[in-house]
């Protein structure tokens, strides 16, 4: 343990933390990701702090490969998210698809957006991780249908009524402008590892990385 703590102490000195936004994606214990966020200026959104911001999401989405990814995610309080999911038969079975309603959808930037619920006793419960959670998953319940309102990238109002998968991501990446997690709604007993089975078969010897090699 003391030589871990040596070499843990030596990389700290070596690495010069970077400001926000990151190009990682931030940890639970990060206050950030527990602040309810603040909206932005509509008459900001076209201005290069904003349009940087948006493009560095973009990119921490395709280095992580995310279907969602929130601004408190890349450490700024911002009501601002982006949902993406082009190719759900590259990362699920053709039974799930179907059971969850899983369509696909193309990159979408939303920007002080609100939801409303369609259906209040219409809910599903399934699987859910995210990038912050680092190797968890846990079953949470989200409605089925909702409806999104906001601004896009280019500051233009926009609309979506949600449905089945789609509508889980929305309520997913709003919870992070409210600084929720999937915690917060899941089925306790349901947490669990994502690599508990491999941890065994390796006999614990098994790297859990935080970035992208």
């Amino acid at each position: 343990m003391k030589i871990v703590s040596v070499v843990r102490n030596l990389l700290r000195k070596k690495v010069i933390p970077k400001n926000p936004p990151y190009f990682h994606v931030t940890q639970i214990g990060d206050p950030v990701l527990r602040n309810v966020c603040k909206p932005i200026d509509p008459a900001e959104i076209n201005s290069d702090r904003i349009q940087k911001i948006i493009l560095q999401m973009k990119n921490v989405m395709k280095r992580f490969d995310l279907f969602g990814l929130s601004a408190p995610q890349v450490g700024l309080p911002l009501r601002l998210f982006i949902v993406a999911f082009p190719d759900p038969e590259e990362s699920f079975s053709e039974g799930d698809i179907k059971k969850f309603e899983m369509q696909a959808f193309p990159h979408m930037v939303w920007i002080n957006p609100e939801m409303k619920i369609l259906d209040y006793k219409d809910k599903v419960t399934a699987l859910e991780g995210c990038a912050s959670l680092k190797s968890l998953q846990a079953k949470v319940p989200r409605y089925r249908k909702v409806q999104l309102t906001g601004l896009d990238e280019t500051g233009k109002p926009d609309s979506w009524t949600a449905e089945g998968w789609a509508a889980r991501i929305i309520q997913h990446e709003m919870d992070h402008l409210d600084g929720l997690l999937f915690t917060d709604s899941m089925l306790p007993k349901s947490l669990e590892c994502v690599c508990w089975q491999d941890i065994n078969l390796q006999n614990g010897l098994l790297e859990l990385r935080y970035y992208m090699s």
